[in-house]
Parts: structure tokens; sequence; C-alpha cells
């Protein structure tokens, strides 16, 4: 089994050059699976609202929906690096709160670090959280908690004013004290710039490849999520086609009865003519 890795191993992989590699799990199962395969992080995303609570986005996800599924991911996966996604809300009224919940997700969780989005915005939350002695992921660029305000999910750092804004909030989350920084949903050359500028690894989701590694959506990557596909998730499983598949067979295999199968029956223990007797004389007394 393979050691759990720590801040310190991300930051020997940034040196050495070696890829990091993590997607979301919201669940024990996918948790084990995606252990067992090796996967090097696993983020519990507030992507979970869309994902399993089938909402818009992911606004309407609490603290207490994501101490949850964080709770059953590090049961699911004991052995590997966790990130906790801080959710809308939950650090944006003050300071105090903000360090309030990053607590929770380590003491209640077991989260070894924290996810928040945002830039300069969120400067003083990633200092105060830092400063409590708790490794921050900075999450910049496409940040959805913030879709509305930005007409949607759109990309960001496409025009010259905007890249300049994404590589401010990049820096600003670094000096505040982010271990990590983040970037979504930005052209590769805006990420491979913050990737050369900064000392911490940088990873990306839809941020090109000249970063120190990638995090994706489960659902996407195993083609879960039919809805809407990112430009930028690649399909390595037709898991939903499967999944339909399994269950349109189960349904037809139970109307004409050939499900249960005597394979998937159990026998009684005994002679099966005292069953016989036990049934009659509880059938009279029934009546």
């Amino acid at each position: 089994m393979a050691k759990k890795k720590t801040i310190l191993d991300l930051y020997r992989m940034k040196e050495s050059g070696e890829k990091a590699v993590w997607m979301t799990a919201y669940d024990s199962c996918f948790a084990s699976l995606a252990e067992k395969a090796g996967m090097d992080m696993l983020l519990v995303g507030d992507s979970m609202g869309m994902m399993v609570y089938g909402y818009p986005g992911t606004v309407q996800v609490t603290m207490d929906m994501s101490i949850n599924h964080c709770q059953a991911v590090r049961r699911g996966a004991p052995n590997t690096y966790i990130v906790g996604d801080m959710p809308f809300g939950s650090y944006h009224e003050s300071v105090s709160d903000a360090v309030h919940n990053a607590v929770r997700f380590i003491k209640e969780a077991d989260m070894d670090a924290i996810k928040l989005e945002g830039g300069i915005a969120v400067a003083d939350k990633v200092k105060a959280i830092s400063q409590a002695g708790i490794v921050v992921f900075g999450h910049v660029g496409l940040t959805p908690q913030s879709s509305a305000a930005m007409g949607g999910f759109r990309a960001q750092g496409r025009t010259v004013e905007s890249a300049k804004a994404v590589v401010e909030d990049a820096i600003a989350v670094y000096k505040a004290g982010a271990k990590i920084v983040l970037l979504e949903g930005v052209p590769e050359e805006v990420c491979s710039f913050v990737h050369k500028i900064l000392p911490v690894p940088v990873y990306g989701i839809g941020a090109g490849s000249d970063c120190d590694g990638q995090v994706m959506v489960v659902n996407d990557i195993l083609g879960m999520f039919e809805e809407f596909t990112p430009k930028f998730a690649k399909k390595y499983a037709d898991v939903a086609g499967i999944a339909v598949k399994g269950i349109s067979e189960y349904i037809r295999e139970t109307k004409e009865g050939v499900f249960p199968g005597p394979e998937h029956k159990y026998k009684v223990l005994g002679d099966p003519a005292d069953f016989e007797k036990l049934f009659a004389d509880m059938e009279k007394e029934f009546k």
C-alpha cells in the first residue's frame, strides 16, 4: 500500500518535474477505487452540488453537506491526501467564519488541506486560515461559486485585462499564504506564466499542460454526467452508457422472470417437508 503523501511530497514532485494527478470524489466507493488506482490526491469538491444533488451549480452546497461527504471519502481513502472544498458562504462573511469552517474540515473530516475560491478579495481569509496552521489551496480563474457574476461558466484570462486580473489573484493568494494555487478555465499562456513566477505548485483544470499537475471531476472523466461536458474534459470511460445498459437488462430480466435465477436464491436448511408443514399450519391459523 502506497504511503500517504504530504504537502512536502507535492513540493518534491514539483521540483522533480513529476506531475501530480488528482480528481474529485464524493463517496467512499469512488474514493476507494481512486486510492487503489494510485491517485495522488482527492478533492471533495463543491461540484457535488451538480454531480450528486442535481443542483444547477455549486452555491447550494452547505458546510454540513461538505463535511459529511469529506468523512465518507476519508473512510474510503485513508491513505490518500484529501482536500476539502469550502462551499459558498462558508468564508465570505468574515475572517472568523472562514477560520472556524476551515477548522471543521480538519477536525471533523480529517482533511489534509482546504481549498477556497477567489484571489485578492479573499486574501485576508487565506492568510488567517494559513496562520491557523491549515494548508490552503487557492483557486483562481474560472471560479464556479462566482459564475453568476461572471455571466456563467466562462473561461477567464482571455483578454490582456482579464489575464492581468487572474495573475494578480494568483499572486495575492500566494502572498497570503496559499501553499498551492489552482487555475481553472484559463488559456495555457496564463497558467504557464503563473507557473513560471510562483515558487509553489501550480495545478490546472482547463488551464493547459504547462503546470505541475491536473485535477478533474470524476463524473467527467468517467463519462457519468451526460448533461454537460466541459471543453477541457476527456472521457476515459463510458460509465453512463454501461450503467444504462445494465439497468435496462435488470428491468428486462425481472419482468421476464429470468432474474432472480437459481444461483441467486437461498436454500432452506433441513427437510423441506418440515417447512411445508409449518406454512400449512400457519396458513390455517391465519384464516
